[in-house]
């Protein structure tokens, strides 16, 4: 389990022997227990600009598993952190104690009644799994903060959770009808709401049960009018512990009184929650002003009109938006101005929803400075539109030329009529201390999102964010605000409770408490006598990690691998497990060391160098980066950008520098040498390949999965039938001018000048090469003369996987070299396996940054649906009439997009259905791995086999991705084809287009 040694914890004076307390867990409970440290560095920190690192990770089964390592910690006097998906953004997440991970076993819908519009779920749960079973009866939970694809109710809880849909239904608070709690001491209880009458009886139970509601009583009854009177009564307030759902008026609510606790009193074993209504029909209304407070002015008059949501942004938002990229069609969406509202109306159908939306629009335009207002009806579009807003915190953590920004007065909240007057303020705050800082959030219920460039670096850095927080909390505090309006105290804020609520209230909050936690050993230093904002900071004043020459230049992060290992932020996009492709390895396991977020941490903490201390040669980060299937979707779909696939590779580089690697990695990284070399006995390797015992012994000796066929080597590579097609045609120009008929055209032969290189990739040059003719066909359809480079090369796209990137840099080179003329004179490159058109579209750029020929190889790279959109837009396919699936490569998910191959498919009249499917799980040599096999496996069965194997023998199966194509032949009938294969196939049997 390798523990370790004796811990001292930093608000407690017990030191504990971690490697005992790893082992009676370890034989009582059912779930895992992890106090390796590894496990310990992945726990460090949460969403938030804190860092402790844990004692250790248990990770319970049931509430019985719970009960029993609780019981274990208690006879050790360990504190304990209970922990949802991690996603926090104040601190309340990490802390030197036993963190309770519920998010992988613990996360069942227990019952879902929509007759009574409640479900009961485990604290596991993810919201957007109770959101999609409660909408099949057009029912939801309203709370639905932006991580609501991976975050979980017992964090929700937690934190008092909120989103842009609280405006329906209120806060997580305002929606928990029970909650199933067990305390430190052991002490099992079920809260809810209770009459006078209920709550005196439960006064009068002998013993400690009993002793909790006397003492629940007494404190409401002791500070029930500093509670009413210090409570800010407005939509967002979360700070504090929510005593006032204790007092007779909101029925004696012990446990909406828990609610937003952030673990320091109990742990939650189960949850009744309260559904509501889900309007069938939504319609999305933006209005444009002339900047941010003039749209948060006009808040109350809109809300009168009872939205489902009111979220609102400034114009520093949209333009970092356009600095990094981000949502570009989104962005043009927008209505004129440079501050806006997004307003949502939901209704019984579209008819209703709209004439909700219209009769503001009424009502605004007859105002003077009206808004400029644009009403969205396409679903699509309106997705598009909340992309703007949703990107918030992905547009800003990291802007070119710009410092990078960090939470800390993330999510302050003020009486939504006060919304634009704080605005200006908090503006003026920041021009005061020369930060800065975009504007958005909900700002129908007052809470504004900011992130800002604090410098946490240095000494004088961190006493200058001191000052600042001191006075952002006096401005919010004088509008009737709440320090926290959204992600709860922690460590960012809890500090200046007592300037929000007054010490008579600090001492109402201790004693709740205590009164749960009498031992203080539930997250102790959150919310009640709290660590200052400026200790166990991630970064402070003790960041100085090594400096390492690096075989990557990492243009996007100032040249700095450090630089780029502070760029994962911690929400967790990549632990979603039901949409997009990010994080494989994460959906097939439901571990934190599979996720990106988890990978990103440890290469951190590699740097950081206490928790982990092997540097590069660490076999847990080798570990936890070895399951990472390149697949480069969190190069896409991570809000802030990391690229695992790139620090993989270069963390392979170094980890086996200097050192033999196993065979596997020069087998499969190789992989264009070995085929180059097969392809003269194409017939012996075959046999081998396929017959036993050799092909048995070939796949041991390798490291590939017994279950796996070899791939077979194609009989002629398409680099020789293309060559033999060029001498030819050669001979058939000769015959026509020694013929003497010059003036007839010489078969097939194109005149246009336009010419185009056509990349043979090792695979399909040497595995599938009908894919390559297919393109030549389809290419010289349209009008180009197709050419090939000179020698045969390879993008060397296998090496990066093993960190062969001194191998990968003199492939780029040589390939600059063989492909100087083309480069020169500006030839458009085809490439048809998206993950050489990654390479050069993507990787090049990154290796070799400054070298002019990899600039203009990357701005020379299409893949073919794009070049044909570019340079044959006008040509006409003949129709197909065919039905398809289509699976896209993650490369060409992540560095393409797949809206050319759409394009070419619509235009065939393809009646097509690109598959949600996420990765195929095979990744070149991933899935060929016997210890990976199983992983491969769960991604490709969890939609593609299935979709697969139930499509018609008529419907064609399409996937651009040589390993996609491969794993569908190895694990199914069907063959699938290359959009070449179909273009070509359009062209020698379709019909014409417009038939």
């Amino acid at each position: 389990m390798n523990a370790p040694g004796i811990i001292q914890t930093d608000r407690q004076p017990t030191a504990i022997d971690a490697q005992v307390l790893a082992e009676a867990l370890a034989k009582t409970v059912r779930g895992e227990v992890r106090f390796d440290n590894t496990s310990r560095a992945l726990y460090a920190t949460d969403a938030s600009n804190y860092r402790q690192v844990p004692i250790g990770v248990v990770l319970p089964r049931d509430a019985d598993d719970v009960i029993a390592a609780l019981a274990i910690c208690r006879k050790f006097d360990a504190p304990v952190l209970p922990r949802g998906g991690g996603t926090s953004l104040c601190g309340q997440c990490c802390n030197v104690a036993v963190i309770f991970d519920f998010s992988k076993y613990m996360h069942t819908i227990i019952a879902l009644d929509p007759g009574a519009k409640t479900a009961r779920v485990q604290p596991g749960v993810v919201l957007d799994d109770l959101r999609n079973a409660a909408e099949q009866h057009q029912l939801t939970f309203a709370p639905d903060p932006s991580t609501h694809s991976h975050n979980t109710l017992g964090g929700m809880i937690g934190n008092n959770s909120c989103g842009p849909h609280s405006v329906m239904a209120g806060r997580t608070s305002d929606n928990i009808i029970e909650l199933d709690i067990v305390t430190y001491d052991g002490i099992r209880l079920r809260l809810g709401a209770n009459t006078e009458e209920e709550f005196n009886k439960l006064r009068t139970e002998p013993g400690a049960r009993g002793d909790i509601f006397r003492r629940l009583f007494a404190l409401q009854n002791k500070y029930a009018d500093e509670i009413r009177r210090r409570s800010p009564n407005i939509p967002r307030r979360v700070s504090g512990y929510n005593l006032i759902d204790l007092l007779p008026e909101n029925y004696f609510n012990s446990a909406r009184a828990l609610v937003g606790s952030e673990g320091t009193c109990v742990l939650i074993l189960e949850a009744i929650v309260r559904l509501v209504d889900s309007p069938p029909a939504r319609s999305v209304l933006a209005l444009g002003y002339a900047d941010v407070f003039s749209a948060a002015d006009h808040v109350p008059q809109i809300m009168k009109h009872q939205p489902t949501a009111t979220e609102g942004m400034d114009e520093d938002l949209v333009m970092d938006m356009k600095s990094i990229g981000m949502h570009p069609e989104s962005i043009k969406l927008l209505p004129k101005g440079k501050g806006w509202l997004l307003v949502e109306f939901g209704g019984a159908d579209k008819n209703e929803s709209d004439a909700k939306a219209k009769k503001l629009m009424i009502e605004l335009g007859a105002q003077p400075n009206a808004p400029s207002m644009k009403l969205f009806d396409d679903p699509a579009e309106e997705a598009k539109i909340w992309n703007v807003r949703k990107a918030g915190l992905g547009a800003t953590a990291h802007v070119p030329n710009k410092n990078i920004t960090w939470e800390g007065w993330e999510d302050s909240a003020v009486p939504p009529e006060r919304l634009g007057d704080y605005l200006r303020a908090l503006r003026e705050l920041f021009e005061r201390f020369e930060y800065v800082g975009d504007l958005y959030g909900h700002f129908g219920q007052g809470c504004v999102h900011t992130r800002i460039d604090f410098d946490l670096q240095t000494r004088a850095g961190i006493e200058k964010y001191r000052r600042f927080m001191e006075a952002a909390v006096e401005l919010v505090v004088s509008m009737g605000g709440s320090i926290s309006g959204e992600h709860g105290d922690g460590q960012s804020k809890a500090e200046f409770l007592g300037r929000m609520y007054g010490e008579t209230m600090l001492a109402a909050f201790r004693e709740f408490k205590s009164i749960w936690d009498p031992r203080g050993k539930m997250n102790p230093g959150k919310v009640v006598d709290p660590y200052r904002i400026d200790e166990n900071l991630r970064i402070g004043t003790a960041w100085n990690p090594p400096v390492h020459e690096t075989f990557f230049r990492y243009p996007n992060d100032s040249g700095s691998f450090p630089r780029a290992m502070l760029r994962c932020v911690g929400v967790g996009e990549c632990r979603k497990h039901d949409s997009g492709v990010m994080c494989p390895s994460y959906v097939a396991t439901r571990e934190e060391m599979h996720s990106t977020r988890g990978r990103a941490r440890l290469l951190f903490e590699m740097l950081k160098g206490d928790a982990i201390k092997e540097g590069w040669r660490d076999k847990g980060v080798k570990a936890a980066l070895d399951l990472c299937l390149s697949c480069k979707a969190c190069r896409s779909e991570c809000p802030v950008n990391v690229d695992m696939a790139t620090y993989k590779a270069e963390f392979m580089a170094h980890h086996y520098y200097g050192r033999l690697r196993p065979l596997k990695m020069y087998a499969f990284g190789f992989i264009d040498v070995w085929a180059r070399a097969a392809a003269h006995a194409p017939a012996l390797i075959n046999f081998i390949g396929r017959t036993p015992p050799f092909s048995t012994l070939a796949k041991s000796l390798i490291g590939i999965a017994k279950q796996r066929r070899l791939p077979t080597i194609a009989q002629q590579p398409f680099t020789v039938w293309f060559h033999h097609r060029s001498q030819q045609r050669m001979q058939s120009d000769k015959s026509c001018l020694n013929s003497n008929v010059s003036n007839e055209k010489p078969p097939n032969k194109q005149r246009s000048g336009k010419r185009v290189l056509l990349w043979p990739d090792t695979f399909n040059n040497f595995f599938h090469p009908e894919t390559l003719r297919a393109a030549v066909e389809v290419l010289e359809a349209t009008g180009f003369e197709v050419q090939l480079p000179k020698k045969i090369l390879c993008c060397g796209r296998p090496l990066y996987e093993f960190g062969f990137l001194r191998q990968a840099r003199h492939y780029l080179e040589k390939i600059f070299t063989q492909l100087d003329e083309p480069l020169r004179e500006g030839i458009p490159i085809v490439v048809l396996e998206p993950a050489c058109a990654s390479v050069f579209r993507e990787d090049v750029r990154n290796l070799l940054p400054f070298h002019v020929q990899g600039q203009r190889l990357t701005a020379q790279t299409f893949m073919l649906g794009e070049f044909l959109q570019k340079f044959a837009p006008y040509f006409e396919f003949p129709a197909l009439h065919k039905k398809a699936l289509v699976h896209g490569h993650c490369h060409h998910h992540a560095i393409v997009t797949m809206d050319a191959e759409k394009a070419a498919l619509q235009s065939m009249q393809v009646d097509f259905e690109l598959l949600q499917s996420g990765c195929c799980g095979m990744a070149g040599a991933f899935g060929f791995e016997a210890e990976k096999f199983n992983v491969s496996m769960t991604l490709a069965n969890r939609a593609l086999l299935p979709r697969v194997q139930q499509a018609h023998a008529d419907t064609l199966i399409i996937a651009d991705g040589y390993s996609c194509r491969e794993q569908i032949a190895q694990n199914s009938s069907r063959r699938a084809l290359h959009l070449a294969e179909v273009l070509a196939d359009a062209l020698r049997n379709g019909r014409p287009a417009r038939s």
